[in-house]
């Protein structure tokens, strides 16, 4: 059986790893080796930071909530719970666009939440 060798495909891979690679400091853009290493980081690094972007987005859009709705004389809390049982479904993101840009608006939803919650 005849030999296979390897050039085609590996020299494909390590121009693909160096492409990603471009920018990087000192031989890390131009060693394959190192900039394997650093590619294989940085993608991993991507991953995980798109994941925590969601995470820090939600932190934001609960502490704008909170922020007006403690203006209103409710606490976070109170007020999903409220809105929850009013059956008002709007995602937090939306209430906190409303809480920015329509302060009138936001008031009425805590009204709502408030009457739900006595009731």
């Amino acid at each position: 059986m005849a030999r296979v060798k390897g050039a085609m495909n590996a020299r494909k891979y390590h121009k693909k790893v160096l492409k990603l690679a471009k920018g990087y400091y000192g031989g890390k853009s131009r060693l394959f080796k190192t900039a394997n290493e650093s590619v294989v980081r940085a993608l991993r690094n991507a991953y995980t930071g798109r994941k925590l972007k969601k995470r820090d987005f939600r932190k934001l859009w609960i502490a704008r909530i909170n922020a007006a709705t403690r203006i209103n004389g409710l606490s976070y809390s109170r007020f999903m719970n409220g809105i929850k049982l009013a059956g008002i479904d709007i995602n937090r993101k939306m209430l906190s666009e409303i809480a920015i840009n329509d302060p009138k608006a936001f008031s009425e939803l805590v009204q709502i939440a408030k009457a739900q919650i006595n009731a």
